[in-house]
């Protein structure tokens, strides 16, 4: 089993990328289980025909000791495992330490050991690299944090942030760095701008992702690209990042 985490700027594209990959090592035939690290708790809609499943942290809430993982895992396409960490309404609490709560629940209820997944996806909040919003890249959990940017300022700088987070953490033990995905927007000079950032922190862009219409019109019909589009070329270049995934483990998963 082998756990990777996915982070960037907030609306660069990670539930979209995770979904889609998800999917897609689902089709090779992998057990997969993606995690939603957001309070929004819709990382895996686009699994469950845009339903948001219930999540962890309200579960937990109302059932207490009687919990279990039936409650806060399921199943969605291609039979990808589906949780959602949740969090507090906006203003009340701390999103962060909602993520901790979670974690540490499907760890207690062994959902890793019970479940086998060959590949854990934590699909994690914006760029928010402190507290719980670092959980996945602590030792136990992630073993690679793959940054998902555009050429934009922001999302750059965004990107440059988490890469000098994992590469702080990685000194006590936390995940590791396993690359840039490339979601392109357009920006002047894009692929030159993004593979500077990764020659810096000495990474890869493992995969680009075009704009294309096929995963709009996806995404406005909650599903995965390969569902409505399985000619699409966004479907072969989702295909090509879930084997740069396997390839960052020696595709020993």
């Amino acid at each position: 089993m082998k756990k990777i985490a996915i982070y960037g700027k907030g609306g660069i594209g990670k539930s979209t990328i995770s979904c889609n990959v998800s999917a897609a090592l689902a089709a090779k035939g992998l057990r997969v289980l993606q995690i939603g690290c957001d309070p929004k708790a819709d990382s895996t809609a686009l699994l469950h025909g845009g339903r948001r499943i219930p999540t962890v942290l309200e579960t937990e809430r109302q059932a207490g000791s009687s919990l279990t993982l039936e409650d806060i895992v399921y199943q969605g396409e291609n039979g990808v495992l589906c949780a959602e960490a949740g969090g507090p309404l906006p203003g009340v609490g701390c999103a962060g330490r909602g993520i901790i709560n979670a974690l540490e629940t499907l760890k207690r209820l062994k959902a890793y050991e019970i479940y086998q997944p060959d590949l854990v996806i934590y699909d994690v909040l914006g760029d928010v690299v402190c507290g719980g919003f670092s959980m996945p890249m602590r030792s136990g959990y992630a073993d690679k944090v793959f940054i998902v940017t555009s050429g934009e300022k922001m999302a750059k700088y965004a990107a440059g942030n988490i890469c000098m987070a994992v590469r702080n953490f990685q000194s006590r033990g936390y995940a590791s760095l396993g690359g840039l995905i490339l979601n392109r927007r357009g920006a002047e000079h894009e692929d030159t701008a993004v593979q500077q950032l990764a020659d810096d922190f000495d990474t890869d862009i493992i995969g680009t992702l075009d704009y294309s219409a096929d995963i709009a019109a996806a995404e406005k019909h909650d599903c995965t690209v390969a569902k409505l589009f399985p000619e699409s070329p966004a479907v072969k270049q989702f295909d090509a990042i879930s084997e740069a995934l396997l390839t960052a483990f020696g595709n020993r998963l």
